[in-house]
């Protein structure tokens, strides 16, 4: 039985949610996961404020754009909100999302639905991006709202920390100051005149 008292069949489908979550935390998400023991099974990254997700849906303005390669192309970016950058990347296995990139003009308001990834690179830094599902321009207002809903999200999160069994993971790996994400909560809101 899933949620709501509804079984799925074997072997359906069912898509994660898609967490708001502000470009800071993601950048300092460094725990990366499969759920299950496969190699389909989904990857999930715990953020600090202590939830899993695969999926997120995140706004902001695209402040540089970049199409790569010869034979294997695809594309770079980097979103920009309240709280930093995302780094966003498309490529030959998300056809539609490279389509949808190349269409996104630098200074848009754009809204993404993405996987979340955590690479090291070969010095040992750690580079979280994002793997674009879907990219569309949106307008300002449309941006001012994702930020109200994404500071809603965080705050939730941090009302129910350590309270959840990922929480007290994300507590016991990270060391989470729960303050320091409310303050990015406040600065993003503040930065935003909300």
């Amino acid at each position: 039985m899933s949620k709501g008292g509804f079984s799925r069949p074997a072997g359906s489908f069912v898509r994660e949610p898609a967490i708001r979550v502000f470009s800071t935390e993601l950048r300092e998400s460094r725990l990366q996961f499969r759920d299950g023991e496969d190699e389909k099974s989904p990857s999930f990254i715990l953020l600090p404020t202590g939830e899993r997700c695969n999926r997120i849906f995140i706004c902001g303005e695209v402040t540089q754009k970049e199409k790569r390669g010869d034979q294997n192309t695809f594309y770079t970016a980097r979103l920009r909100d309240p709280a930093g950058l995302f780094f966003l990347n498309a490529g030959s296995y998300q056809q539609e999302a490279m389509q949808q990139m190349a269409k996104i003009n630098q200074g848009d308001f754009a809204a993404v639905v993405g996987k979340p990834g955590i690479r090291e690179t070969p010095d040992g830094s750690i580079f979280v991006t994002v793997r674009v599902e879907t990219i569309t321009r949106i307008d300002k207002d449309t941006y001012l709202t994702w930020i109200d809903d994404a500071a809603e999200q965080t705050l939730d999160r941090l009302e129910k920390f350590g309270s959840t069994d990922d929480s007290m993971k994300a507590s016991e790996f990270y060391n989470t100051s729960t303050e320091h994400y409310r303050r990015i909560v406040y600065e993003s809101l503040v930065a935003a005149d909300i």
